[in-house]
């Protein structure tokens, strides 16, 4: 089995392996263009992100700087947007929803290491090299979901749709849809209901 298929079923893989190593260098290629690309390039962002992540929509923008372990791995909705400094460890698969929208300095990231210090630290690969077990939870963010400025997104989690995480949360267990969550670790504040509806300008 190849070490790209173990670290997409969750199972210990090999991060030095020479496959995975070559799609990383891929992607940061590519978010590299992306980073430094001119603000009037909205047409060359737009391309660059079709060939970074793994799908999406129609209409997405991402402030950079964006960073990736694979890109591939990653899925977004139609609407999404993420503000500055979005970083997405997608070691396992990230499925974003449409219409959702990312704060500043947010980190997804899927990745897990061993607790245990022998099984973590870094062995000889019998080539000269070293290398470190390690592996993932995928993440799923439903539609309408709002993550706020510097907030953390643990493997293994689910945050349902219509919810908001507060900004600075740590989300390390699944969050229910419709709700505002907040807090190191992520806990339930409260439901979002109809007191929550602001008047628009058009209504």
């Amino acid at each position: 089995m190849r070490e790209y298929e173990k670290m997409i079923r969750g199972e210990l893989y090999n991060p030095a392996d020479e496959e995975l190593a070559s799609m990383r260098s891929r992607v940061r290629r590519l978010f590299y263009q992306y980073n430094n690309s001119e603000e009037d390039e909205r047409e060359k962002r737009q391309a660059l992100l079709r060939r970074i992540f793994g799908g999406c929509g129609e209409r997405i923008w991402c402030e950079p700087p964006i960073r990736f372990d694979y890109g591939v791995n990653t899925t977004v909705g139609e609407d999404f947007f993420s503000n500055f400094n979005l970083t997405i460890l997608d070691v396992a698969p990230v499925k974003i929803g449409k219409q959702c929208f990312i704060g500043p300095n947010v980190s997804i990231v899927t990745p897990v290491h061993p607790l245990l210090a022998c099984d973590r630290n870094m062995r000889p690969d019998g080539k000269g090299g070293t290398f470190d077990y390690e592996y993932a939870r995928p993440i799923t963010i439903e539609d309408n979901v709002w993550l706020a400025s510097n907030v953390t997104v643990c493997g293994g989690v689910t945050i349902g749709h219509d919810s908001v995480i507060g900004a600075g949360s740590v989300v390390t267990k699944d969050i229910p849809a419709g709700v505002f969550a907040a807090g190191n670790p992520c806990r339930v504040i409260r439901p979002i209901t109809e007191k929550d509806k602001m008047k628009l300008p058009n209504e």
